[in-house]
C-alpha cells in the first residue's frame, strides 16, 4: 500500500476534494500545483506539504517527488477550449512534459504511477457500450493529447513501477475549487440562478461520474495490489445520459429543492459540440470491484446544498470557467 503521494494539478476540481480523503485515510500527500485556479487544496495538516510548481520545470518536480512512492498525475490544461487559447503552450503541458515526468518519478524510486486521461478520447461513437478496447477517435489537441501519453506510461511499466490509467466520464458535483464549466455543474448553476436551461444539442450521449466517487476511486487505486492494476487501463463512470435527459434531471431536482423557483424552463439550440459516446465501466467493477455509488441527481441535490449555504457568491464569475482563468493567465504572460 503506498504512503506518500504527490498529486499533480492536487489543488484543482477534482484534487481538493482527493487530497481531504487521501489525508483521513492515512496517506502522507505532496500537493504539487501551478495554482492557476487558486490554492483551493492548501491547508494546514501535518501530512500535507503543498508545492507551487510547474509540472514543466522537471528539475524542480524531480526534487519535489524524493519520497513519494506513488504519483497521481491530474495537471493539464483541461478541457477544449482552454487548450485552444495557445495550442502550442497547451502542448508543451499536456503533452511533451508528460513523459519526463514519468521517467523523473521512476528515477526517484516511485512504485505506483495513476494517470488521468479522460473518456473523450473516445470521440464520437454510437457502440452502444464503449469498452476499453474501443478504438480512440480524438476530435480535438486536448483529446488527441490525453490519449498519446496513455502508450508512452505504458511503456515505462516495469516489476517495481506499476502504471495505470483511468478514463474518467464528465465528472459532477460539488468541489472546493468548483467549476461551473462542466455539463451537469453548468445545468444546475443556471437552473438555480436564471430559471432557465439551455441545451446545446441534447442528442448527445454523455457519460457521468460524481466527483466524490472519483476521488475514492484513486485512494482505491492506492491501496491495491500491484497484479491488478498493472499496465491496466479503466473506464470510470456512472450514468449515460443524452444532454436533453440531463437538463430534465437537473430540471426535477432544482424544482424540488427550490420549489419557489418554478417553473425552470428548457430551451433547446444547436451545438457544435459532436462528442457523443455511451461509456460502460464493467470492467472496472469485474476487476477491481469498484462501482459508484451517486447519481448525476446526488451531484445536483449536493449543488442545491451548496448554493443554499452560499458557498460561491456569484457563480458566473469567471474563477469558476477554466477557459476564462486560462486566457487571462496568457494575458498576463503575454
Amino acid at each position: 500500500m503506498s504512503k506518500h503521494v504527490l498529486i499533480t494539478g492536487g489543488a484543482g476540481y477534482v484534487g481538493c476534494v482527493l487530497v481531504p480523503k487521501l489525508l483521513s485515510a492515512g496517506f502522507r500527500v505532496t500537493l504539487y500545483d501551478l495554482m492557476l485556479y487558486g490554492e483551493h487544496g492548501v491547508f494546514p495538516h501535518p501530512k500535507l506539504r503543498v508545492i507551487k510548481g510547474d509540472i514543466r520545470d522537471i528539475d524542480r518536480f524531480s526534487r519535489s517527488v524524493l519520497g513519494a512512492d506513488s504519483v497521481i498525475h491530474f495537471a493539464c490544461i483541461s478541457n477544449d477550449p482552454s487548450f485552444e487559447l495557445d495550442p502550442a503552450w497547451s502542448r508543451t503541458i499536456n503533452f511533451e512534459c508528460f513523459e519526463p515526468l514519468v521517467r523523473a518519478s521512476k528515477a526517484a524510486g516511485v512504485q505506483r504511477f495513476i494517470y488521468a486521461s479522460s473518456s473523450s478520447v473516445y470521440g464520437v461513437s454510437d457502440a452502444p457500450e464503449v469498452t476499453e478496447e474501443h478504438p480512440l477517435v480524438p476530435l480535438t489537441d486536448y483529446n488527441r493529447y490525453k490519449g498519446m501519453c496513455e502508450p508512452l506510461l505504458l511503456d515505462h511499466a516495469a516489476p517495481n513501477f506499476v502504471p495505470v490509467i483511468i478514463r474518467p466520464a464528465t465528472v459532477c458535483g460539488y468541489s472546493p475549487r468548483m467549476r461551473f464549466d462542466l455539463t451537469v455543474n453548468i445545468l444546475a448553476n443556471h437552473a438555480i440562478n436564471k430559471g432557465l436551461i439551455t441545451v446545446f444539442g441534447g442528442s448527445q450521449q454523455r457519460p457521468n461520474i460524481h466527483v466524490d466517487d472519483l476521488a475514492e476511486l484513486y485512494v482505491k487505486l492506492l491501496k491495491l495490489p500491484d497484479e491488478q492494476i498493472a499496465g491496466e487501463t479503466f473506464n470510470a463512470g456512472n450514468e449515460n445520459y443524452t444532454v436533453s435527459e440531463l437538463a430534465e434531471c437537473v430540471r426535477k431536482v432544482v424544482e424540488e429543492e427550490f420549489p419557489d423557483k418554478r417553473p425552470i424552463r428548457i430551451l433547446q439550440t444547436a451545438s457544435n459540440d459532436l462528442r457523443s459516446y455511451r461509456v460502460t465501466s464493467t470492467k472496472i467493477a469485474r476487476k477491481l470491484g469498484w462501482t459508484p455509488r451517486r447519481t448525476v441527481e446526488d451531484a445536483v441535490r449536493d449543488l442545491c446544498a451548496a448554493f443554499r449555504a452560499g458557498k460561491f457568491g456569484d457563480s458566473f464569475n469567471d474563477c469558476y470557467v477554466n477557459v476564462k482563468t486560462v486566457r487571462k493567465s496568457l494575458l498576463r504572460v503575454a
